[in-house]
């Protein structure tokens, strides 16, 4: 992974429009997450890899769940990143035909380097446009923590919905209830209140569709597209636990407006960030430990097994 520790703040079509109070289009938001991932490739998989819930799983390995061990089946991770829920898939399960699909390049060169051997096809595309899959083609759609980012969503479902077999399943990973995670809307609310003096529109305008980010608005956008299948959304909470420092440098990894802070700004966002996430021992000699907690939810679209 790239360093994202000490980066410079990062400048982009995006952030530009909202520092001219404009409100920014798609394709601000496709070079926005192109620059991220540029410079920062890796690090979602960095972050998300690290928070495990009371199980021992990672979200990766939650949503992995969903895909039998045993079957032989076509399956879809999109916008599949460096590839860590593939290889997750590959190895419990090397009967699966896996397929990934990325519009940032840096990624996918991650990703052919873990996947090596697996049998793999990746493709560089944007989730609004899977026309190098057939229609009815795929057993099981996965996408991880890429809903929430995605604008407009409505051309993303309405290709899952193409390219699912019948029997097919749509699963996804997206932001929890703020309030199901203790203090995680307060780590929130720091790190958006640095970025807001920056920008002081960034929040009240935010990437992707803020539909995906609510678990009521988000049923009720998937029901419009698959209204014969059942909709379940399904709330768990990770957390990780170590050196306060970098679990606050981890943390801070989570949030994509962490990103744009210049190197001064985002020292001191760390050391509040940690201060707010340090758990105080009896022994005032020992090091200073943090621990971050956040929710997450998974949606899945099913037919109905009854």
């Amino acid at each position: 992974m790239k360093e994202i520790n000490n980066q410079k703040g990062l400048n982009s079509m995006w952030t530009d429009s909202l520092t001219r109070n404009l409100h920014p289009d798609g394709n601000a938001l496709v070079d926005h997450l192109r620059t991220v991932h540029y410079k920062h490739t890796g690090f979602t998989e960095e972050c998300a890899s690290c928070c495990r819930d009371e199980s021992g799983r990672n979200s990766y390995e939650w949503l992995a769940e969903l895909v039998p061990d045993n079957e032989s089946l076509n399956v879809l991770d999109l916008a599949c990143g460096s590839g860590p829920l593939l290889k997750i898939l590959f190895d419990r399960n090397k009967n699966l035909n896996l397929r990934g699909i990325d519009m940032c390049p840096e990624e996918l060169t991650l990703a052919n380097t873990r996947l090596v051997n697996s049998g793999a096809t990746l493709l560089q595309s944007k989730a609004q446009n899977l026309s190098a899959i057939d229609d009815n083609s795929v057993d099981i759609v996965l996408c991880h923590w890429a809903l929430t980012l995605m604008d407009p969503i409505a051309p993303v479902l309405d290709e899952v919905k193409r390219v699912l077999t019948p029997k097919g399943r749509f699963a996804a990973l997206v932001d929890g209830p703020m309030n199901a995670a203790p203090g995680y809307r307060e780590v929130h609310d720091l790190i958006y209140s640095y970025v807001q003096q920056e920008i002081p529109s960034y929040g009240e305008i935010d990437l992707g569709d803020p539909r995906v980010r609510g678990s009521e608005s988000l049923n009720n956008l998937v029901r419009k597209v698959f209204p014969e299948l059942n909709v379940t959304i399904e709330t768990n909470i990770v957390s990780m636990e170590g050196p306060v420092t970098q679990v606050a440098e981890i943390a801070a990894g989570f949030f994509y407006a962490a990103f744009i802070l210049k190197p001064e700004k985002r020292k001191l966002m760390i050391t509040s960030l940690s201060n707010l996430l340090a758990i105080y021992n009896e022994s005032t000699d020992a090091e200073r430990r943090g621990r971050f907690s956040m929710p997450i939810s998974r949606l899945l679209v099913e037919p109905d097994t009854k």
